[in-house]
């Protein structure tokens, strides 16, 4: 379960972008993947128009069919690993995980570059074209990072 605070923009991207490269390795079977947002905002709305753009442009992926949905205390018990986008979500998210808080973490704790590790996704929405591109290629990276992670263990 990949999170941020609407689950309109990055979140959305991390739930595509891992599911592709999930994909690309013929492991889909082995995955459960959704996205959430830990504010009500936006829940039943489509990613933003942003994210699609660039989902599409980049590696023809269709995100328009995601709905947003809010982070519930359910998704601990339903899911192995629950991913903030930044800290601020990690921190909303932690009183919802119960004796599940080892699950938390943080998408850009798998930076490629060292220098990065720890970092936030920053918020895309309201910013321009520039904003979702930059958004995608950490995502993208972190995401790939994450899955190699993963399958290490």
């Amino acid at each position: 379960m990949f999170f941020c605070l609407g689950n309109i923009c990055r979140s959305p991207l991390a739930e595509a972008l891992f599911r592709y490269h999930v994909e690309e390795r013929d492991l889909g079977t082995r995955f459960h993947i959704e996205s959430s947002g830990t504010s009500a905002y936006h829940v039943g709305e489509p990613p933003d128009p942003g994210s699609v753009r660039v989902a599409q442009e980049r590696l023809k992926l269709d995100i328009s069919h995601q709905r947003a949905q809010q982070l519930s205390s359910s998704h601990f018990a339903a899911f192995d690993w629950l991913v903030a986008m930044d800290r601020s979500n990690l921190t909303h998210a932690r009183p919802l995980s119960g004796t599940h808080g080892k699950k938390l973490l943080l998408l850009r704790d798998f930076e490629p570059q060292e220098r990065l590790r720890g970092q936030n996704v920053p918020d895309p929405w309201g910013g321009g074209t520039e904003h979702f591109e930059q958004v995608f290629e950490m995502v993208e990276r972190c995401t790939l990072a994450l899955l190699e992670d993963l399958l290490s263990h």
